[in-house]
């Protein structure tokens, strides 16, 4: 069998190809025989010129005008066939030698070459030998008969020499075959076939042969009628041959005549679309193989058959039919010649016919079957012991890949095959069909010699087929990875990967690369609104499809180094050593960094993968070039995720890192990467420590932040805003320094300061931190709570080549300000003391006191206090440094030595509480007391039954509440507890909700001044002396001469009315000794006294005092308390309100502080 044949190969020239001469390189040879072989089809018209017509031709009806010569080049030669008298098409008629000059200097030799090759093709009728590139010397000699020089010249010009010599050898050829037709035709001839040649030649043979002559040579003649190009001639001989063959019983040449003259109506009407004409091809064909059939069964019992002839029947017919709409028709005809392969003695048969039904098979697309025919192919090659064999073997193997989806990724379409082809692979679950097949190539590939092959189809097997294969099946393939890998030269690259299976994980983009902010020419703010409000550059509050597009965008700067995450898995039983791993980028403007890895059996890992991008445009990474086993590969991350898609929905045998144990991972999305130019990066630093700033309830501290430009691009402008939670924890930031440092050059640094406070804790913090660990709780700041530097800074313009000026993109630094506010001095708790603390009269209080001698603890001497209320803090120290504690009360301005002196603070001492330790600090509240005692804070709910008087009513007590509380928050807003701890540390303790707890149930009695106070004064002979150095009512008066007994002392008592009102009263002075006995007792009476003491009536205006003078006779040295009481007459209900009368009927008293009087004796 031949292989290629068709309807029409019965009316081509078979032509061998021959090089001659010395050895000729490769490329020259196929540069040559593509030269030649472009004229395979040669026009009867252009002939005539080298046609010369020597006698009547014996093609009548020769078509010079349409007609042509077909010329079937055979480069190398073939076996003569045993079959050439049969069908002249098998004939070598012409030998064409190609020699390359610069190897064959030696013309002589080349043609002796030729000559001795061509012997070989008796039947050859023409011969020509061409020599390429001869040089200048072989031009200028004898020219030469037996050789055709080609000089060196340009391609159109080689070709239009070619097909001249080509045109030359078809009129030689046509020519002769008018030569042997007549003498045919003239003589007749002996055909013999192997069939005949197994014939025992007995008499009626003798006779049976001579009758069948005359057929026999009349098919002949068609068939060189054909070959002629003359299909009309050819066609007239053929039918002669039919009738004869058919009386002589000559099956076999009946059914080759037959087929012949299916051969010359198909090239009379070449090219024409006839279902008549398809119609008789069929009719006359099924004719012929029934026939060839007939032969077969006759000469069933001789050594050579000649069952080839009927499957070639059946494939030209199929070949001639091969198209879709008669598929069915086609694959009954390949079919049915599949199984008369059995029948074929030669096993090279057998390879011809399957390559033959496997072409068909894919020209009519059923790759399934093409591909198991392909099989069948590479087997019989595979019985063959040679490496030429094998590596015939394996390319067939190859072909097949594309039908099972295991084919290499060289020979797919990047990114939609690729896909295309991983999904078709797990639809098409020939798993272990598959297995073999590449097994197969595996083995080829091996016995072939082919290291890489080999290397491949083991590397598809395991990376593909790995839950299907024993631990000791993938140790094997790990050896003949790594045995396939030793025979290669080092860096050899394969399209095919291996291990491990690579997907990616994330982008750890760095703040500074994820910040790139761009600059708007137009606007000298470009800052604004240009970021997000917050640290993140992603938000799950912001709202979807803002940006416009669902692809992210990431930015990266040239120079810069950038990571991107990745995970490996090794689903494999061995060991698995990475030698390098390093991102896949084909645009040229990345340097990637390589890494190794080693990944234990069954287990993944996760790898940062780094480089820097060194030119400014976009940047795609399909993948990652992985150096395993000793070969390069590429791992594509698109491939990956189409292996997990179909594992998700259970088309894949398993997920290579579900079986390592890894996690579920939605697949991430490649963002759209751009490089843009060096720009500055600034580099933020807190001074002490990057950590949480420990800051102690209150604390106000200066933190100094370094500003370091670790770019390559000076920095020449920025912006620093504050933004986050609790801004005002910032008190000022220093712009005035950085900003004078500006531009930043790359290296360049500076430092500014940032004066932050402490903000109180609430409760809820209170408890968490202390349900913390006490080494945890004082040292993280919680997250979310912080403000934050918004830094937005650039570099310079840069300038483009055209003279405009571009703007590089700027950045976003933000540098958080981690305030761990923790509690430090601790207040304990609060609460109200009452003391009663009578008046004396000494001499050191009978001073004068100025405004600069007010004290925290100062008591009015010459008042007293019946009922002092003080302030007790309970303060503690819990941490593990020293506090200084100073109490400060805010006092309103004072009137003093006839000058306005705004008094700041009033403090006491100050109070140093150390580690695990507690103080307690008093608080005077007399300073307090409002001047005057209003109605407006004893409203009461008006009995009135009208709507208007209820609604005034309830606007009077909410404004009575709202002034009440306004007092209330007046006095606590004047008690400041602040504290001092270090060289730097300083801050105020929260109090104010504590205050307000301990205050809230005598609060009235705290604020609320008495309707009337008592103050006693002395005088001198009855006359009251005023002290220059003040004029305050409240003043001390100074006499000079102590109070001494038996001397008549003149005094005075002062009432005030601290109401809006008049009162009337009944005063009444009282004197009692250190016994508490009455000193004006009748019967015993210590003292005398001049004036009225009891019921005496008096009425006091509105905000107004009154003085009733009386005088005092001290009988016995000693000390005395005199006290003033008095009782209201007709009081109003604001007074009964003050005193919590409980009946309208019920004495309303107003008593004063006692005051003490020291009485000396005299000498």
């Amino acid at each position: 069998m031949e292989p290629g044949l068709s309807i029409e190969s019965g009316s081509a020239i078979r032509v061998a190809v021959l090089p001659v001469g010395g050895p000729i390189p490769p490329p020259r040879l196929r540069e040559y025989a593509a030269l030649v072989a472009r004229h395979a089809r040669v026009d009867l018209a252009s002939l005539r010129t080298y046609y010369a017509e020597h006698q009547k031709s014996p093609f009548q009806h020769q078509p010079w005008e349409t007609g042509c010569l077909r010329l079937k080049f055979v480069l190398g030669g073939c076996v003569p066939s045993p079959w050439e008298d049969f069908q002249s098409s098998r004939k070598v008629l012409a030998v064409i030698g190609i020699c390359h000059l610069p190897s064959s200097p030696d013309l002589d030799r080349v043609a002796a070459d030729f000559i001795d090759a061509a012997r070989s093709y008796p039947s050859a009728l023409a011969n020509r030998c061409f020599a390429f590139c001869p040089t200048d010397a072989q031009l200028s000699g004898k020219k030469r008969d037996d050789i055709i020089m080609f000089p060196p010249s340009d391609q159109q010009s080689l070709e239009l020499h070619m097909l001249t010599m080509i045109q030359d050898l078809a009129a030689s050829l046509l020519m002769e075959f008018e030569k042997w037709v007549l003498r045919a035709e003239s003589t007749g001839t002996i055909l013999k076939t192997p069939l005949d040649s197994q014939s025992s030649l007995g008499s009626e043979e003798v006779i049976k042969a001579k009758k069948r002559r005359l057929g026999r040579a009349q098919k002949i003649i068609g068939d060189y009628c054909l070959l002629a190009g003359s299909p009309v001639d050819a066609n007239a001989h053929y039918t002669t041959a039919i009738e004869l063959t058919r009386l002589t019983g000559d099956v076999f040449w009946h059914a080759g005549a037959l087929e012949g003259s299916v051969c010359a109506l198909v090239v009379d009407r070449m090219g024409q679309s006839d279902p008549v004409l398809e119609d008789e091809v069929k009719y006359r064909y099924y004719t012929i193989i029934q026939l060839y059939r007939r032969a077969t069964l006759q000469d069933n019992a001789q050594r050579v058959s000649p069952v080839s002839f009927e499957l070639e029947a059946a494939l030209k017919l199929a070949r001639y039919l091969c198209r879709q709409e008669l598929a069915k028709e086609v694959s009954d005809l390949l079919m049915g010649a599949a199984d008369g392969a059995k029948a074929l003695i030669d096993a090279s048969d057998r390879l011809i016919l399957y390559i033959e039904i496997a072409r068909l098979f894919g020209t009519l697309g059923y790759k399934r079957k093409a591909a198991f025919f392909s099989r069948q192919v590479a087997q019989l090659y595979l019985q063959q012991d040679n490496a030429y064999a094998a590596m015939s073997a394996m390319q067939v193997l190859t072909m097949t890949t594309n039908a099972y989806h295991v084919q290499s990724r060289k020979t797919m379409k990047m990114n939609h095959d690729l896909s295309k082809s991983i999904v078709s692979l797990f639809e098409s679950q020939w798993s272990t069909l598959q297995m073999v097949v590449l097994r197969e190539i595996l083995m080829s590939s091996i016995r072939a010699a082919d290291p890489l092959s080999s290397w491949s189809a083991a590397a598809r097997l395991l990376r593909s087929f790995y839950p299907l294969i024993t631990p000791a099946g993938q140790s094997g393939l790990a050896s003949s990875l790594a045995n396939s890998a030793d025979k290669l030269p080092t860096g050899t690259r394969c399209a095919d990967p291996c291990l491990p299976f690579i997907r990616l994980h994330s982008f750890p983009l760095h703040p500074s690369q994820r910040d790139i902010v761009k600059r708007n020419p137009h606007k000298k703010e470009w800052w604004t609104g240009a970021g997000p409000s917050g640290p993140f550059i992603y938000t799950p509050f912001s709202k979807a499809g803002a940006s416009g597009t669902s692809k992210q965008e990431v930015s990266w700067i040239v120079g810069e180094p950038v990571q991107v995450m990745v995970e490996l898995a090794n689903p494999c039983s061995f060991d698995l050593v990475v030698e390098s791993i390093y991102l896949s980028v084909h645009s040229g403007n990345f340097d990637a960094f390589p890494v190794s890895v080693s990944l234990p059996p069954n287990t993944s890992k996760l790898v940062l993968l780094s480089g820097i991008p060194t030119k400014v445009g976009q940047i795609s990474i399909p993948g990652c070039i992985v150096h395993c086993f000793g070969v390069i590969t590429e791992h594509l991350f698109k491939e990956v995720d189409c292996l997990l898609l179909g594992a998700a929905q259970g088309l894949v045998l398993s997920d290579p890192f579900r079986c390592c144990g890894s996690s579920k991972f939605k697949s991430v999305n490649f963002p759209s990467i751009s490089v843009v130019p060096p720009l500055p990066l600034l580099v933020a630093n807190v001074v002490g420590g990057d950590g949480s700033i420990l800051l102690y309830e209150g604390e106000i501290r200066d933190v100094l932040i370094t500003l370091t430009n670790a770019g390559t691009m000076p920095v020449e402008e920025a912006n620093v805003a504050l933004l986050g939670k609790n801004q005002d924890s910032v008190i000022s930031i220093a712009h005035s320094t950085w900003k004078s440092a500006l531009p930043i050059k790359p290296g360049g640094e500076v430092t500014f300061a940032v004066t932050l406070r402490a903000w109180h804790l609430s409760s809820a913090d209170l408890e968490t931190d202390g349900s913390r660990s006490p080494a945890n709780s004082r040292r993280i700041a919680r997250e979310g709570i912080n403000p934050f530097l918004d830094i937005h800074y650039a570099g310079p313009a840069a300038s483009l080549e055209n003279g405009d000026v571009s703007l590089p993109p700027g950045r976003r630094l933000v540098v958080p300000l981690n305030i761990c506010v923790v509690q430090g001095m601790r207040l304990v708790r609060a609460r109200l003391l009452s003391m009663e603390i009578p008046a004396r009269f000494t001499e050191t209080h009978l001073k004068p006191v100025s405004g600069k001698d007010i004290n925290l603890l100062k008591i009015d001497p010459y008042k007293g206090s019946w009922g002092l209320r003080l302030l007790e803090l309970e303060l503690f120290n819990p941490t593990d440094v020293v506090f200084d504690v100073d109490v400060a009360v805010h006092l309103d301005d004072a009137d003093v030595d006839q000058e306005v002196i705004s008094e700041g603070d009033a403090a006491c001492h100050k109070t140093r509480i150390d580690r695990d330790y507690s103080a307690r600090v008093l608080i005077p509240l007399e300073n307090f007391k409002l001047p005057v005692l209003d109605a407006s804070f004893f409203v009461k709910e008006s009995s009135s039954d009208e709507p208007l008087g209820s609604r005034a009513a309830a606007v009077a007590e909410r404004n009575a509440k709202a002034e009440l509380n306004a007092s209330i928050n007046n006095l606590i807003s004047k008690i400041k507890v602040k504290w001092h701890s270090g060289r730097n540390s300083s801050g105020e303790l929260n109090i104010k909700d504590a205050i307000q707890a301990a205050l809230q149930a005598s609060i009235m009695d705290i604020l609320l001044p008495d309707p009337l106070t008592f103050s006693f004064k002395l005088a001198k002979n009855g006359t009251v002396i005023n002290d220059d150095s003040s004029k305050d009512s409240g003043s001390v008066l100074r006499c000079k001469d102590p109070i001494s007994a038996h001397e008549m002392t003149h005094m005075e008592v002062q009432i005030r009315n601290n109401t809006k009102e008049i009162i009337q009263m009944n005063l009444s002075i009282s004197c009692k000794d250190v016994a508490g006995e009455n000193c004006f007792d009748e019967n015993s009476a210590t003292v005398l006294w001049a004036g009225v003491l009891s019921d005496i009536h008096l009425e006091v205006p509105p905000l107004q005092e009154v003085i009733h003078p009386f005088c005092m006779y001290f009988l016995v040295p000693g000390d005395y308390s005199l006290q003033a009481a008095s009782v209201i007459i007709d009081a109003t209900a604001v007074l009964r309100a003050r005193a919590k009368a409980e009946s309208p009927d019920e004495p309303i008293l107003c008593r004063g502080s006692p005051f003490h009087i020291r009485v000396v004796g005299t000498a």
